[in-house]
């Protein structure tokens, strides 16, 4: 049984995703603050992480930071701060998602499914790709068995998200690719509407791979986003 950590300092949120995800077959334990959350990450081995931003003793960047270090499980932020710079913060340290406060359970839920297969799904395609275990364009090179990113000899670490597109763009230089098919490629979802998911992910992807936003992934306006030869 997969187990889910609820880091939040609410009771009534903690115990509402408690009831709906034991209800959907997942154990879960709770955490009151930001100390606690580490202690727990720290002493266990968890599936994956709902995470509060603002809770006391330490607060959940904090919590992010510490757990990306030593931890690549999906983090989902459930926050009432809905800005895009708040946003855009999370994902930059490592969050998969991000939920807006209040939220609908069922959707808590859904996602929590959404990113847990897709971290089975890159440790299954992993696993089929023994004996290829990386992809190389220009000066980089993706490690298909560590998930992450080299330019060169430096280290690029990646979310789960980012790896997807990055395994797309690396086995397809040149190729242009719609923001629909990076949807579904990335988040393993059918697009149904414009999502700025999408550009904070391409966002974040550039800023890690140069300063230059345009050396290696490149925007055809109108069509989508190709990786320059």
């Amino acid at each position: 049984m997969e187990k889910i950590l609820i880091a939040d300092d609410e009771k009534e949120i903690r115990s509402l995703l408690r009831l709906y995800l034991e209800n959907a077959g997942y154990a879960v334990e709770e955490a009151a603050d930001g100390q606690e959350a580490l202690d727990l990450l720290a002493g266990g081995e968890f599936s994956l992480c709902l995470l509060d931003i603002m809770m006391p003793q330490v607060d959940g960047y904090h919590v992010l930071r510490r757990l990306r270090e030593k931890s690549s499980i999906p983090v989902i932020i459930i926050s009432a701060k809905d800005t895009d710079p708040e946003k855009i913060l999370g994902l930059d340290l490592g969050a998969d998602d991000y939920m807006v406060k209040p939220f609908n359970p069922l959707e808590a839920v859904a996602r929590v499914r959404s990113n847990l297969r897709r971290m089975h799904e890159l440790a299954g395609r992993s696993d089929e790709k023994k004996g290829r275990d990386t992809i190389s364009h220009r000066d980089l090179t993706l490690d298909l068995d560590e998930c992450c990113l080299y330019r060169g000899q430096e280290r690029i670490a990646l979310t789960s998200v980012e790896f997807k597109l990055m395994t797309l763009f690396m086995e397809n230089p040149g190729k242009v690719f719609t923001k629909q098919q990076i949807f579904e490629c990335g988040w393993g979802e059918e697009y149904a509407v414009a999502d700025n998911n999408i550009m904070v992910c391409i966002s974040k992807l550039r800023s890690k791979l140069s300063e230059d936003p345009a050396a290696y992934i490149k925007t055809i306006r109108g069509l989508g986003y190709r990786l320059e030869k």
